[in-house]
């Protein structure tokens, strides 16, 4: 494998609007994020990937873009952002941006255009379509819920549509016309001169389309089927676009790219992520295609902790086998705290969270933290679906009170799967509103914030924040290295609740074990070799000669000999 400046890394995922505010108008921006670099310096990250900060009206928090080349008011200004990415390089970190050219905003001046003349150059640039036989062009559902198709504004008495895989407030771009995807390299390289070390693309398998525009088998009683199933079936398209995205923009400046990229299939990922591939890697999302594989909360399934252990060796064996590189991750601002999630009841606390992290950070990979999984976040408690902010969420509350489900009911799925939980404010302290505003924050604190917080664990050398530095910074530790970034993965099982594997180097011939006990019951194993060495532990751990001990969320990585 060709060694590129970003293997090694540890990369951060910020998401402003919940990092730290700054001027008391309870939405964070980018002076708080400059506030907070000594502390994410003082974390060891090396890489923050800021989500959306882009001017928006933010019906879908950011993700629906109006201007590609500016700052959204709310957090400042490209004054400010110079100000972050001087400080950040000062700190020996490089700072990514999210790339959202699936779609932009129904706001942005090129869809304004499109819908005042539909003879325009722009309206090219999305995809207007008649509808058929006085019905909706197809029976695409998009990922928020309802069709995918709406009547474009302005012409309404007319048989034409716009398609939104999002939102309808996020037309689609059109990715088959050149003169858009000029544009859309205009944008980028205009980011990248700023010194942006590059970016994570989003939902980037959704600008293949199907230009003929086809109902596929409903997958669900309302005769739709969702929007990702189309993606699928245009997946050999995508080559011709993203091959010539790399070549005019992330190519020329050794840009670090990570992609959203679901469904990766043996072939897929040496195209996507392989050494000549698209991008510098992609995110494991695979525990989540599992839970997602179901169009509603409903029917989500709750996975047990060895299912979530499969979808992650799985992946680690199938990048393995592609020379390819992956982005490990327990969480991000799309998915519920991991520690709610992926891990039973007993382990929702500080110890799972240390669990969680041992066993995150030595995978083969790139691994992403986000903010507040250092200090073990969990699900905030919603007491009412007003407070909830996620178009999904709200969605699905919707239709689960239609359905029949209770009030109570219908919360209570929304406050286990929404997005929501993700993005309620980081906790700096036990102020009030946890430090991260002075005025009334955006959405609901979490409901521990006067325990759970960043000042409560500075000081704890037990705490999950400490535990993450010595996991980054173990990481870095030039005699684990080479293994740690290049060495291989070996799955060691070793039964029901148990998460286990090995690191090795063939050349130096180094190998590390983690494993990680998530049952009530302790575990005794004996280490398969003649000397090891703990590097790090957590919880109630024993090695006595190579005989390892695993209470309840013990966890452990040691070097064996």
């Amino acid at each position: 494998m060709e060694h590129k400046w970003w293997h090694g890394k540890t990369a951060y995922q910020i998401y402003p609007k919940s990092f730290c505010d700054s001027n008391g108008d309870g939405l964070g921006d980018l002076k708080g994020i400059i506030s907070k670099l000594d502390y994410l310096q003082s974390l060891g990250v090396d890489i923050l990937w800021l989500s959306p900060i882009y001017p928006s009206p933010f019906v879908d928090q950011g993700y629906d873009i109006a201007d590609y080349e500016n700052i959204d008011p709310i957090f400042g200004n490209l004054e400010d952002f110079d100000v972050l990415m001087r400080e950040a390089k000062a700190r020996g970190m490089d700072v990514i941006m999210d790339l959202v050219v699936n779609h932009c905003s129904s706001e942005h001046a090129w869809f304004k255009k499109a819908c005042a003349d539909l003879n325009s150059e722009e309206a090219g640039y999305f995809y207007f379509v008649k509808g058929k036989d006085g019905q909706f062009p197809n029976n695409l559902r998009s990922y928020f819920g309802g069709s995918v198709w709406e009547k474009i504004p302005g012409h309404e008495d007319e048989d034409i549509y716009y398609s939104h895989y999002f939102a309808k407030e996020q037309p689609d771009l059109n990715w088959y016309n050149e003169k858009l995807r000029e544009q859309v390299y205009k944008l980028v390289t205009f980011w990248l001169n700023k010194g942006v070390a590059g970016f994570r693309v989003d939902a980037i398998l959704s600008i293949v389309k199907d230009l003929s525009f086809p109902d596929l088998p409903p997958d669900d009683a309302d005769g739709m089927t969702h929007a990702a199933k189309m993606n699928a079936r245009n997946l050999s398209q995508i080559g011709q676009f993203l091959n010539e995205l790399k070549a005019r923009t992330f190519a020329p400046h050794d840009s670090f790219t990570v992609g959203e990229v679901l469904t990766v299939t043996k072939e897929s990922v040496t195209e996507f992520a392989g050494p000549n591939g698209y991008f510098s890697t992609l995110f494991d999302l695979s525990p989540r295609e599992l839970v997602e594989a179901n169009p509603h909360y409903r029917d989500y399934p709750n996975l047990t902790v060895d299912q979530f252990k499969e979808c992650v060796f799985n992946t680690q064996e199938l990048y393995q086998q592609a020379d390819a590189f992956v982005a490990p991750i327990i969480e991000n601002h799309d998915e519920p705290r991991g520690v709610s999630y992926y891990l039973p009841e007993h382990l929702h606390n500080a110890q799972g969270a240390k669990l969680l992290g041992t066993f995150l950070m030595f995978l083969r990979g790139i691994p992403f933290i986000y903010q507040g999984q250092e200090i073990g976040m969990t699900n905030t408690k919603f007491e009412h679906i007003d407070e909830f902010n996620d178009l999904f969420a709200k969605e699905e509350y919707r239709l689960s009170r239609e359905e029949g489900k209770s009030e109570q009911e219908a919360l209570a799925l929304c406050a286990r799967h929404g997005r929501d939980n993700a993005r309620t404010p980081m906790l700096w302290s036990d102020e009030p509103n946890a430090g991260f505003t002075t005025g009334t924050p955006w959405l609901r604190v979490h409901q521990d914030y006067k325990t759970l917080n960043v000042k409560a664990q500075e000081s704890d050398p037990l705490s999950p924040l400490n535990h993450y530095r010595k996991l980054i910074a173990l990481r870095k530790d030039p005699k684990l290295h080479e293994t740690v970034t290049y060495g291989n993965f070996e799955r060691n099982e070793l039964g029901a609740g148990v998460l286990s594997y090995l690191r090795t180097n063939q050349e130096s011939g180094q190998r590390l074990l983690v494993i990680a006990n998530t049952n009530h019951e302790s575990l005794t194993y004996q280490v398969p070799a003649s000397e090891a060495c703990a590097l790090i532990t957590t919880g109630e751990v024993e090695l006595q000669g190579t005989t390892l001990t695993l209470g309840c969320g013990g966890a452990a990585i040691l070097e064996l000999k």
